[in-house]
């Protein structure tokens, strides 16, 4: 039994090895944009002014955090794999050392509620992980390459 594909009409672009990821990015920046103005509307009604400024900055910490990661994988996906790696791993590495300046800077001061930024975070992660799932899975992108290979047998 053979399976001869039929060519992609011109009507129907065929979607770019970076799509899943654009779509990842576009819907993980929206999930953390509708966690930020949730997280900061509840946390203003039960902690005031501090809780909105701590659920903000929870959402930046956290929301950026995970949305660093899929800008670098979008922006070295044309780069060779070994370069892309280094870059991620770099990217990685930088994350770890600005999260943890940004939170020993704020762990003095007390202009913000500690309970929503942490809240906030640990949500961040949570809905913007999510968000970039939906955004990859819901990309449709071809499994094969369209165009047929050299080495096929006939004899099947």
């Amino acid at each position: 039994m053979t399976n001869t594909p039929q060519p992609v009409p011109a009507s129907q672009p065929i979607p770019d090895s970076t799509a899943a990821m654009k779509s990842a990015v576009k819907w993980g920046v929206m999930g953390l944009i509708a966690l930020a103005v949730v997280g900061a509307l509840l946390a203003g009604l039960f902690a005031g002014k501090e809780g909105v400024y701590g659920a903000l900055i929870g959402a930046a910490v956290g929301g950026g955090f995970i949305l660093f990661t899929a800008l670098g994988v979008l922006l070295t996906a044309k780069l060779p794999a070994l370069t892309a790696g280094a870059v991620l791993l770099g990217t990685w590495l930088l994350k770890m050392i600005l999260a943890m300046v940004v939170l020993f800077v704020l762990s003095d001061m007390d202009f913000y509620n500690k309970t929503a930024l942490v809240l906030v975070i640990i949500m961040s992660l949570v809905v913007v992980l999510g968000a970039e799932t939906y955004g990859v899975l819901g990309t449709k992108t071809p499994y094969v390459d369209p165009t047929p290979s050299s080495n096929v047998d006939d004899d099947e």
